[in-house]
C-alpha cells in the first residue's frame, strides 16, 4: 500500500498553555513489508548512514515460531531484509534498537520460552550486537523469564530499562535497571512503581539530564487503565508519577522522542472510535498528554518506533487494518 494525499492530510492541534497552533503533515504511509503471517511489533533507528527496521515476524500474534526481522533501508522508500536474529525454543517479541557508545547497533527484545502457539508463557529478555546490520552476536538472555525488560535507552554511556513482571501471576511492578554495556544489569530503583498493573515502559532523556518515563498500565487491583508519566533529575533514584487519563488507556508500544523544537511527540495504540495508531503531544511541564493525529491503521495494530531526521518525522508501526498485519512507515512534518 501506498497513501499519498493530493493535498497533504493535515491535523491541526492547538498548543496547551500556548496561543500557538500546532501542525502535523502526513507526508506518506508506505507498506514496507508484509512477508510473514503475522508481522507486529516494531523499532526504528539510523545507523551508519542507513535506516533499520526491526519487526517480529510469526504465525500469530502469540506464537511459539517468534523471531526478529531487520530491514535496511538507504531512503527509507526501498527496503531489504538485513538479518533474521531467532533462538530455538524462543519466542522472541517486541524488537527495539539502539546504539551503544562504542557504535555498534543493539537489539533488545522479549523472550519467552513458548512450546506452542497461544501458549501462556514468561517472558524475559535477550540481546543481540550488530557492527554492520548484516552478522549479529548469538542472542544473550539477559532478564529471566518473568521480569521483561522492554526497551532500554542509552544515556551518558549508560544503558537504562524499566523491567516489568511478565507472565504469571506474581507481584507487579516496575525496576530500574542500568548497564554499562548491555549485557550486566543491576538495580537502580528496585520498586520504580507498582500501582496497577504497570508494563511497557519507554525511558528518554532532555538536554538538561531530566529522565523521562512513558508507561502503560493497565487495570489492577482498583487502579484503571491509563498512561503514566514519570519524571527524575539525575542520580534518578527519586521519581514522580502523573496520570496522563483513560483516554490513553492501553497506549499499546509506548514511544516518544523530543523535536528540535523542544516538544515532546508520544505514539502508541489509542481505542476512541477503534483500535488504531496515535501520534500526541506530551507536555512534560504541564504533565498532560492530547491527541494529534491518528495514522492509517485497525485491528491488531501499534508498536510505533520513532525517528527524527532531515526535518521529517518517520514511524514505524503495524496495522492489520487491510487485512493481514503488515509493517507500515508513516512520514511526518510539522510546518
Amino acid at each position: 500500500m501506498h497513501i499519498r494525499s493530493i493535498a497533504m492530510i493535515l491535523a491541526v492541534f492547538a498548543a496547551v498553555g500556548t496561543a500557538a497552533t500546532f501542525e502535523a503533515e502526513i507526508v506518506e504511509v508506505k507498506k514496507i513489508w508484509d512477508d510473514a503471517a503475522h508481522n507486529a511489533f516494531t523499532d526504528l533507528v539510523y545507523f551508519g548512514d542507513r535506516f533499520y527496521c526491526a519487526f517480529r515476524e510469526g504465525r500469530g500474534h502469540v506464537s511459539a515460531d517468534g523471531r526478529i526481522r531487520v530491514l535496511r533501508s538507504t531512503d527509507a522508500d526501498t527496503w531489504n531484509s538485513a538479518a533474521m536474529v531467532s533462538f530455538q525454543g524462543y519466542d522472541f517479541r517486541d524488537a527495539h534498537l539502539s546504539i551503544t557508545p562504542d557504535n555498534r547497533l543493539m537489539l533488545i527484545g522479549g523472550a519467552a520460552p513458548r512450546k506452542q502457539d497461544n501458549e501462556r508463557a514468561p517472558t524475559g529478555s535477550f540481546v543481540s550486537f550488530s557492527a554492520d546490520g548484516d552478522t549479529w552476536t548469538e542472542p544473550v538472555i539477559v532478564s529471566e523469564p518473568g521480569r521483561w525488560l522492554w526497551r532500554v535507552t542509552w544515556h551518558e554511556g549508560t544503558a537504562y530499562g524499566v523491567s516489568y513482571t511478565a507472565g504469571g501471576n506474581g507481584d507487579r511492578y516496575l525496576s530500574l535497571l542500568k548497564s554499562a554495556d548491555g549485557l550486566a544489569y543491576e538495580p537502580l530503583v528496585e520498586r520504580l512503581f507498582d500501582e496497577g498493573s504497570p508494563n511497557e515502559t519507554t525511558l528518554r532523556f532532555g538536554p538538561d539530564g531530566t529522565c523521562y518515563a512513558l508507561v502503560r498500565r493497565d487495570s489492577f487491583n482498583n487502579a484503571p487503565t491509563s498512561t503514566m508519566l514519570g519524571i527524575s533529575e539525575p542520580n534518578y533514584t527519586a521519581w514522580t508519577w502523573h496520570d496522563l487519563g483513560t483516554e490513553f488507556n492501553a497506549f499499546g508500544g509506548p514511544d516518544f522522542l523530543r523535536l528540535p523544537s523542544g516538544r515532546w511527540i508520544a505514539g502508541g495504540r489509542m481505542h476512541q472510535g477503534g483500535a488504531h495508531t496515535a501520534l500526541a503531544v506530551l507536555d512534560v511541564e504541564s504533565k498532560t498528554m492530547t491527541r494529534l493525529i491518528a495514522l492509517p491503521s485497525g485491528g491488531d495494530t501499534s508498536y510505533p518506533g520513532l525517528l527524527w531526521r532531515d526535518e521529517t518525522l518517520y514511524v514505524s508501526y503495524y496495522s492489520s487494518h487491510q487485512g493481514k498485519t503488515s509493517i507500515y512507515l508513516a512520514k511526518i512534518r510539522f510546518p
